[in-house]
């Protein structure tokens, strides 16, 4: 099925396309070769197949020892009447260099063939709540910055309901198979079932099952969550409050025993990281002056990766505008609107591209540069018809985001 075009509204309320989380949230990107790679490419590599094969090892060991996620079971096990709701395990596999163990395999689970009959909105903060919040800090005398990281925050929620998927025996590794007797449980066309219990990735409900224990939990403390503002908390009476992003806690405190009783509340019933020095937070680093009461928001290497990711050479002659104008006709009455684009189309694999493309720059622009986010919505509006000329634009902005990789 062809996917839909990706409007400007979904670019403004940073709705990507399907196709595009896809491709690009859940590879690993070749530096030498721009390729983006998955878990089924990286084990056949030999570069790449020690290190994400253990990274996957820990993966189903933390699912179904650690945190007790997930039960191995043949199909037999399952409920007669659940059978049809059974889905199928993606592997994701990305490259986070701000955690601890870089190397990130999380197994998801399809939601789109899941029937959750609730609600399963999650209300989180969103950009511009972040940048206000950062904002305050360097406005607020002696205030200051730093983040928590809730570990295994989906794994952690208990469900009343359980849910059930399946994956193919040969994507994992022998240690595995061995370990968890997986070879006695596969069914006659090399699958293995898995009921789930706990709240995992990829469930529509998991966000606001786990959010709404976290709140409970939260309350009982004396933090609040804004009634206008979603995802941004503050305390009853102590002078603390925090943006809230799924499981990252983004704090501005004044006190420090004030962060202690955050995190002591938290530690109740979590595993949390903590970063005191508050240096990244949701892909952006952060350069704190205190003393002037500056931040400098920054997302080193992103274009670069991009400009690998889409095999874009960076402009013989520095590209220093982000979109062409369109030229007045000085002395006129009447400035006429720009002439209709009449170039060829673009073919679906240029429309893929310009997709991909404008979702990747996206979010850089309403991160760190916004000079490109005018550009962005002009390109967001002429991707239902690309044409030729949409894709010389495409080239265009890349142009000036490779002369200016560095907002």
């Amino acid at each position: 099925m062809r996917e839909k075009p990706f409007t400007n509204q979904q670019a403004a309320a940073r709705k990507y396309p399907l196709q595009f989380l896809c491709d690009f949230a859940s590879s690993v990107l070749d530096n030498e070769t721009g390729e983006l790679l998955e878990y089924r490419h990286l084990i056949k590599n030999p570069k790449y197949r020690v290190v994400w094969s253990k990274s996957f090892g820990t993966e189903i060991r933390r699912l179904a020892t650690t945190t007790e996620t997930i039960v191995f079971m043949s199909k037999a096990m399952i409920p007669q009447n659940r059978r049809k709701d059974i889905t199928y395990g993606r592997i994701v596999c990305t490259h986070r260099s701000e955690k601890k163990d870089p190397y990130r395999t999380r197994i998801t689970m399809g939601g789109n063939l899941i029937n959750y009959p609730d609600d399963c909105g999650t209300p989180t903060a969103d950009l511009l709540t972040v940048k206000l919040l950062l904002n305050s800090i360097i406005s607020t005398p002696n205030g200051k910055f730093m983040t928590i990281d809730i570990k295994d925050f989906y794994l952690m929620t208990p469900m009343d309901r359980y849910e059930y998927f399946r994956m193919k025996l040969e994507l994992f590794p022998q240690d595995i198979v061995e370990e968890y007797g997986l070879q006695d449980k596969v069914d006659s066309d090399g699958y293995v079932f898995c009921e789930v219990r706990r709240g995992m990735y990829g469930l529509p409900q998991a966000g606001i099952i786990a959010q709404n224990l976290l709140t409970k939990r939260l309350n009982k403390a004396g933090y609040f969550q804004s009634k206008i503002t979603p995802g941004y908390w503050k305390h009853n009476w102590r002078p603390i409050s925090f943006s809230l992003v799924v499981d990252d806690f983004g704090v501005k405190y004044i006190n420090k025993d004030d962060v202690e009783h955050l995190i002591s509340v938290l530690k109740q019933d979590y595993k949390i990281d903590t970063d005191w020095e508050g240096t990244r937070y949701l892909g952006l680093s952060l350069d704190w002056d205190y003393i002037k009461r500056q931040v400098h928001l920054s997302m080193p290497g992103y274009i670069e990766n991009a400009l690998i990711r889409f095999g874009h050479e960076p402009p013989n002659k520095p590209q220093m505008q982000p979109y062409p104008h369109t030229l007045p006709t000085y002395g006129a009455t009447i400035q006429y609107a720009k002439a209709a684009d009449t170039s060829p189309p673009a073919t679906k694999a240029e429309e893929k591209y310009i997709r991909q493309v404008i979702g990747v720059l996206l979010y850089y622009g309403r991160a760190v540069d916004s000079t490109i986010i005018t550009g962005l919505s002009s390109l967001a509006a002429a991707q239902a018809t690309p044409t030729k000329n949409t894709l010389a634009l495409i080239k265009w902005i890349l142009d000036y985001a490779a002369t200016n990789p560095n907002a």
